[in-house]
């Protein structure tokens, strides 16, 4: 983590194992020689590996170091917050027009590249007939056959049935594609129509 070294006055070794600035190995040297030498290039003593025996040093501009850090500790943030899991609850006799709007939704999180976990609620007596929850997961996964993948095939838990969608990026590609043949086809007609006009 940036931050986490010791650096010009706040290493307190006697000796270190020296990496110039351009990366190279200057052997071991007293640490106020490579301190000295740190500052004749306006530069700082970074203490990169206090483990070793002597302590490895780097001479580097160290606030550069640090907002590059920071940087990438930033991104790797980004990425791993980008996807994560979405729930998505469902009732054994949900009405056709909440069915399409959550079905929308897990499609625009699908879309999104979130995982989405769906998640069929029993009440009462309904647990007694686990079908009704598989038709309605099957209804879910026919119709996002083209953006969704199934990643847990559904299973019940406790009085819920859970099952996992995952974004299809292969069919993805299928939809691009298919959609390029359909314009594709839809230009040659009025093509031909001209060619006939003309004639």
């Amino acid at each position: 983590m940036p931050g986490d070294h010791r650096v010009n006055d706040r290493i307190r070794v006697d000796t270190v194992r020296l990496i110039d600035q351009e990366g190279n190995q200057r052997g071991v040297m007293a640490t106020r020689d490579a301190l000295a030498l740190a500052r004749s290039l306006d530069l700082d003593l970074v203490e990169i590996a206090p483990t070793a025996q002597p302590p490895v040093c780097r001479i580097m501009d160290y606030g550069k170091f640090k907002f590059d850090e920071a940087q990438k500790a930033k991104e790797s943030r980004r990425k791993t917050l980008n996807v994560g899991v979405k729930e998505m609850k469902y009732r054994p006799k949900i009405g056709a027009g909440d069915f399409d709007t959550k079905t929308r939704l897990v499609e625009k999180f699908l879309g999104e590249g979130h995982k989405v976990k769906v998640t069929i609620m029993f009440r009462g007596r309904e647990s007694a007939h686990p079908e009704l929850g598989k038709k309605i997961l099957d209804r879910i996964v026919e119709k996002l056959e083209d953006v969704a993948k199934v990643e847990s095939a559904p299973k019940l838990d406790g009085r819920n049935m859970i099952m996992v969608l995952g974004p299809d990026k292969k069919s993805k590609a299928k939809v691009v594609e298919s959609s390029k043949v359909v314009v594709g086809q839809e230009e040659s007609p009025v093509g031909a129509e001209v060619s006939q006009e003309e004639s």
